[in-house]
């Protein structure tokens, strides 16, 4: 009886994964040989096209492709181009990107009553899995997609192409996974000219893209959440300005809703770089607005966070180190938060030839409230002008709790801002390194209160006030 159950068993099993196996098609029984040297291309449309449960796999080998397979999902139903074991390399020898997906859901939300019924029954989910794209073309990209709903990508590796994946047109419910964009002469992830919804980056490595990590031009998106990644030394020292992360509505478009959260972000310094941008509109400072920034920890650019007409930023619970010429510089924007952050001067990080001035800066800013952090060993190196916090042509600005310990020249320099509040900050110079002065208050600073605040420095002016109608009290 036992040997009857046991055969039973083992039938059960070879017959699902016979059955299993019976869903999916190799590229190879359609006259693909991946031997690197032979053009696949007609081999995997024909497979691609002969998927009739729309599992195409790729068995270990170096796949080369001679154009842009397009992927019509409204012919070719939902499809998975999967990787055996991780072990399948497609080669892309022309320009363009190695596979574009191409959906019809170019109306409507993610909103299920504005779906088209084609879209819900045959594109949904087009996924990609366990490939490399390697670029064998100077101009040779990843993966390009159009309209279309439920993208995943799972454990995907791009590299040496230009742009590693592509987003246009109009797009919805994107997770990408467990992916590494690798070595790009261009853009990591490009979200050019494209309506998104619900898009997801997490657990992934993005990493030395020369024209940035992260990149969004000119677009329409909502619920943006960039997670538990590392992304780093997307630059290129001797090329055009980069970012790690650019969100970009300088000429068109707003980006709202984001979170930017529990990655590890750093960079080579590089001319005008920023490990984090963004860039938005003097015309519409609100396209640009309701972002979180926290729990990462950001380093080592120009500039780690520089934002220009933006609105509703929260940057919190960070750590920063290597700021060359600022750690934050914000212009021109209202409603921020910035709390909790650490900017550390850890001596294993600082040579002594090394240079990294560091500390917050905010220009023509309003309604701001900084609190509650440590930074130590910042600020611009100028006697005259720039602190550790440097406040300048802004409004309603509330500087509380902050402890500024060993500050390049100036603790908090404040120049023609209106109804500053400085209280119960903590100001030292423990290392005994002159400091030109605690708090500097000049120019035009009505309605500013500076109380209640410790400032302690060695051989120092503790607060220097040019300014007028500006409260200074109970500081020791």
């Amino acid at each position: 009886m036992a040997n009857i159950i046991r055969w039973s068993i083992l039938f059960v099993c070879l017959l699902l994964a016979f059955t299993s196996s019976c869903f999916a098609v190799d590229v190879k029984d359609f006259g693909a040989k991946g031997d690197g040297k032979t053009d696949d291309t007609k081999a995997i449309i024909a497979a691609i096209q002969g998927a009739r449960d729309g599992l195409v796999e790729f068995s270990k080998g170096d796949y080369l492709i001679n154009k842009t397979i397009e992927v019509n999902l409204s012919s070719t139903g939902g499809i998975i181009l999967s990787g055996k074991g991780g072990n399948a390399v497609i080669k892309m020898n022309a320009e363009g990107p190695a596979f574009r997906f191409i959906g019809t859901h170019a109306h409507g939300s993610s909103d299920p009553t504005t779906f088209d019924p084609i879209t819900l029954r045959k594109e949904r989910m087009p996924l990609v899995e366990g490939l490399e794209i390697r670029g064998n073309h100077a101009e040779a990209d990843g993966l390009e997609f159009v309209n279309t709903m439920q993208t995943t990508l799972h454990a995907v590796l791009i590299r040496n192409v230009r742009t590693g994946l592509l987003f246009t047109s109009r797009n919805r419910n994107i997770l990408i996974n467990a992916c590494h964009i690798y070595q790009t002469s261009g853009i990591g992830i490009h979200l050019n000219k494209v309506n998104i919804h619900q898009m997801i980056i997490s657990g992934s490595h993005i990493s030395y893209c020369k024209q940035g990590g992260i990149r969004v031009d000119e677009s329409e998106i909502r619920n943006f959440q960039i997670t538990g990644n590392d992304i780093e030394y997307n630059c290129d020292p001797n090329g055009k300005t980069a970012a790690d992360i650019w969100i970009d509505c300088s000429k068109a478009g707003s980006v709202r809703e984001g979170t930017i959260a529990s990655n590890t972000i750093q960079a080579i310094p590089s001319a005008g770089g920023a490990n984090i941008r963004f860039s938005g509109s003097p015309e519409n400072p609100n396209n640009i607005g309701m972002w979180s920034i926290t729990g990462n920890h950001i380093s080592n650019q120009e500039t780690i966070i520089k934002i220009d007409q933006a609105r509703a930023i929260s940057i919190t619970g960070n750590t920063f180190i290597r700021g060359y010429d600022r750690h934050i510089q914000i212009d021109n924007s209202q409603n921020i938060v910035l709390n909790g952050n650490i900017f550390d001067h850890n001596d294993d990080y600082f040579p002594k030839d090394l240079i990294a001035h560091g500390g917050v800066s905010m220009n023509r800013t309003k309604n701001v409230i900084v609190s509650d952090n440590i930074i130590d060993g910042s600020g611009y190196g100028d006697e005259k002008f720039g602190g550790a916090i440097t406040v300048q042509d802004c409004e309603e600005v509330s500087l509380i709790a902050n402890q500024i310990r060993n500050p390049l020249q100036h603790g908090v320099f404040l120049l023609n801002s209106h109804h500053v509040l400085i209280n119960n900050c903590r100001i030292s110079n423990n290392q005994g390194s002159m400091v030109f002065s605690g708090i500097t208050v000049d120019g035009d600073c009505r309605g500013g209160i500076i109380t209640g605040n410790s400032v302690q420095l060695i051989d120092s002016k503790r607060i220097i006030n040019h300014a007028k109608d500006v409260i200074i009290k109970d500081n020791y």
